[in-house]
């Protein structure tokens, strides 16, 4: 069961971004982009108040994803990146993306914060950057 209510072309958007955002981070790279997705459509706080559609998530300004400036996200999503972005729609959470909100790939190591966030971890290139409970409680409860 899905944890955000999506449609086919909702799934196919999020494959493309996963894939676009982290391919070279392999599958488990590209499911930790899926839950930052979900977890930005899913909350009603900070920068998200108004995201609540996959369409609204992607296409964000300011603040949304750089590959969709890319031609690369604009391919057709393949099979095994739809099956991926449909692990992420029905919650499927993996450490540290579980309850971030943010991603970034820095040139060093991983700032503790970035944007007055805190850092909850690192998955090869890319920092993963959470909320605290008090600023964004839905990012915390529980599919």
């Amino acid at each position: 069961m899905a944890v955000i209510q999506t449609n086919e072309n909702d799934v196919n958007l999020l494959a493309r971004l996963m894939r676009a955002e982290a391919e070279g981070e392999g599958q488990l790279g590209m499911l930790m982009v899926g839950n930052v997705g979900v977890n930005r459509v899913k909350v009603r706080c900070l920068d998200f108040k108004n995201i609540n559609t996959m369409n609204n998530m992607v296409y964000q300004n300011p603040g949304g994803f750089e590959a969709t400036q890319k031609g690369y996200f604009y391919q057709r999503a393949r099979e095994k990146d739809k099956r991926l972005a449909r692990k992420a729609i029905k919650g499927m959470k993996y450490h540290p993306a579980s309850n971030s909100l943010w991603f970034f790939k820095p040139g060093g190591t991983c700032p503790d914060q970035w944007y007055n966030q805190w850092n909850a971890g690192r998955f090869k290139s890319h920092c993963f950057y959470k909320p605290t409970e008090s600023e964004c409680a839905d990012v915390y409860n529980s599919f």
